[in-house]
């Protein structure tokens, strides 16, 4: 069973007009599903996630878009749009990415309507029917998609995103993104794309060798332990973000991440005391900062204009992001004030930066060209199936 966490101001309960329906941004991943709901007027008025683990079959994202439904029954109705962003196509539930596109845009298209469109880059908006053959400008594009949007606002800028799985680090400058990479194989190369979260990464990928109790030891290669236990253990992971099983299915507190970061040098818990464990924690928070600084500096290195530019950070690991801008002598922005939430509500600002895609999409939006390519194909589509 998906599990929903989510945060909401105050909404409507009905929408009666196509003037004044809501536009709903998601973000479809391969470990969860973000969903942000904002009003024509451009006003963003609830936030919510469910993890959705893809590779485990179809079937989790069925259950996310019910629970969707039934946060926001109004999402059903005939005049509610759907903007739709993705990474889930990736997962090994597909032959191939081509395929993951063609079966989560008919999966999304099926249940959402025909007012479903899918953010493809500068190609613009794709509605299913188009998503077949531009599956390569659909695929992975949700960095994107949060990129432009930021540059919309700031005309200068690192935008990172650090969330459960991976990290985006996209230079905007002059008001346009300027990556160099256009996919994840391209962003893997020039470091806009790293493969590391604060909760799904194993701690064998962060490091092969790590200081305790002043010696440098090796790393068991084993999916002992995670970053979600180094972040419980220093405080930083937001309870609502910690979503996933441990690597062993167990307790997910301090005691037992304990146990499981013991594991990764081949100790025991009952080996040190909690500072010791907490230390050691902290030691593996100083491993991944370095290696998301090499890769910050790679990108930043390509533009002058980059050089006193500010990071805006996003994701539930943008706390990683604020002490890379501190460690930089930068300026920080949090994506969630960028989008206008107020210094005094935390939750709310939470899920928004976590989120921050899912909002990209819904406010890109809102402002989009009234043409769809391939809208007319998908005019078929049977509705009835969007809430059932």
């Amino acid at each position: 069973m998906t599990t929903s966490t989510s945060t909401s101001t105050s909404t409507s309960t009905s929408t009666s007009t196509s003037n004044d329906a809501p536009v709903f941004g998601w973000d479809v991943g391969g470990a969860h599903v973000k969903v942000s709901m904002a009003t024509r007027a451009g006003a963003l008025v609830d936030v919510a996630q469910w993890a959705c683990p893809l590779w485990q079959g179809m079937a989790h994202l069925e259950r996310a878009i019910d629970a969707m439904f039934e946060r926001w029954p109004w999402a059903a109705d005939a005049t509610a749009r759907h903007a739709v962003t993705m990474t889930g196509e990736m997962v090994d539930l597909f032959a191939d990415r081509a395929e993951g596109v063609r079966m989560l845009t008919r999966a999304l298209a099926q249940r959402l309507g025909p007012r479903t469109m899918f953010f493809a880059g500068d190609a613009g908006w794709l509605a299913r029917s188009a998503c077949a053959d531009g599956w390569r400008k659909v695929a992975s594009a949700n960095w994107l998609a949060s990129a432009q949007w930021v540059a919309s606002r700031m005309p200068d800028a690192v935008f990172v995103d650090i969330g459960s799985t991976t990290t985006d680090i996209v230079p905007i400058v002059g008001g346009q993104v300027v990556a160099h990479g256009s996919n994840d194989a391209e962003r893997l190369v020039s470091g806009e794309l790293v493969y590391q979260g604060v909760v799904r990464t194993p701690l064998c990928g962060l490091a092969h060798r790590i200081e305790f109790r002043g010696k440098t030891t090796g790393v068991m290669n084993e999916w002992f332990a995670t970053t979600a236990d180094v972040y419980r253990l220093t405080g930083e992971l937001w309870p609502g973000h910690d979503q996933h099983p441990s690597a062993d299915s167990g307790p997910k507190t301090e005691a037992a991440s304990r146990t499981r970061i013991a594991r990764m040098i081949g100790r025991d818990a009952a080996d040190a005391g909690d500072a010791e464990w907490r230390r050691f924690a902290q030691s593996w928070r100083h491993e991944q900062l370095r290696a998301l600084e090499v890769s910050f500096a790679r990108v930043v290195a390509q533009d002058a204009a980059l050089a006193a530019a500010p990071v805006v950070g996003a994701g539930c690991g943008r706390f990683l992001a604020a002490a890379l801008a501190r460690q930089e002598a930068r300026g920080y922005l949090d994506f969630a004030r960028l989008a206008g939430v107020a210094d005094d509500d935390a939750t709310r600002a939470e899920w928004v930066s976590t989120c921050a895609p899912s909002v990209a999409v819904a406010l890109l939006a809102l402002t989009a060209a009234t043409s769809v390519r391939g809208n007319a194909g998908d005019r078929s589509d049977d509705a009835s199936a969007r809430a059932a």
